[in-house]
């Protein structure tokens, strides 16, 4: 049978795919790159050592050289995606060319937007020691370092960065809530204290109850994700964590 033209054994009589593979070599970066362009195209399900292997044109045994399995694949691809998020406003605050909260501020809704798009990796971030993990290690001395400017003590400068964080993780599984996330089926009556201000939040935000806008037939959504209560709330208790700076 015929192999196609960009299988991994398609061959010129050696067995070896014609031209050079997509990322050359199967190295930790390699693996990290390709992984995480796996997972955006087709999703965190089909992502597999197999998988990653045919986007960097290698045997899957060749990765094993790098990374001991799918949890070590994982942790690699955290960190990948953990570069995404920006810095670079809080090293602008160290240096005093722009303020720390707007500095934080900034860096909170990049960490929150990033996540939202890879909300599988949540738990692991949660777990997982940032040991080995370069471009987390680097994330979390900016953000020391911006605190610090600002005055906040050593001792409250890694207990503030896990409140953020814990509020960011959350926000950005929030996004991807159902429109109709809190609507009840409780007689007019019941849960008076939470129907009020359930009531009181959709006539904040101009939405009905179903979670559609008050004044068209779309269901309204939220700016990264379906659920329209996820970012007014997250704008804030983002200004509660950051009082004092």
């Amino acid at each position: 049978m015929r192999e196609e033209p960009d299988s991994p054994a398609a061959a010129s009589g050696t067995g070896r795919r014609r031209g050079r593979p997509r990322h050359q070599a199967a190295t930790r970066e390699g693996i990290a790159t390709a992984a995480l362009e796996v997972a955006r195209s087709h999703g965190y399900e089909r992502l597999t050592m197999a998988a990653v292997a045919r986007r960097l044109g290698v045997a899957p045994s060749a990765l094993y050289n790098h990374v001991t399995g799918k949890a070590d694949l994982l942790a690699l691809l955290q960190d990948e995606v953990m570069g995404e998020v920006e810095v670079d406003g809080l090293r602008a605050a160290v240096a005093g060319e722009v303020p720390v909260r707007e500095a934080v501020r900034d860096w909170a809704h990049s960490y929150r937007r990033v996540f939202a798009g890879h909300t599988p990796l949540i738990p692991m971030i949660a777990t997982l020691p940032i040991a080995g993990a370069e471009q987390t290690q680097r994330m979390y001395d900016a953000v020391a370092a911006a605190l610090g400017t600002a005055g906040v003590a050593e001792t409250e400068v890694l207990p503030r960065i896990i409140a953020l964080e814990s509020f960011i993780y959350g926000s950005a599984f929030d996004v991807h809530a159902p429109a109709h996330l809190f609507e009840v089926a409780a007689a007019p009556g019941e849960l008076p204290a939470f129907q009020a201000a359930a009531a009181a939040c959709r006539r904040d935000i101009g939405i009905g109850i179903d979670g559609s806008h008050a004044t068209d037939e779309g269901p309204a959504v939220g700016t990264l994700g379906v659920n329209p209560y996820a970012d007014d709330p997250f704008e804030t208790g983002l200004e509660l964590l950051l009082a004092g700076l």
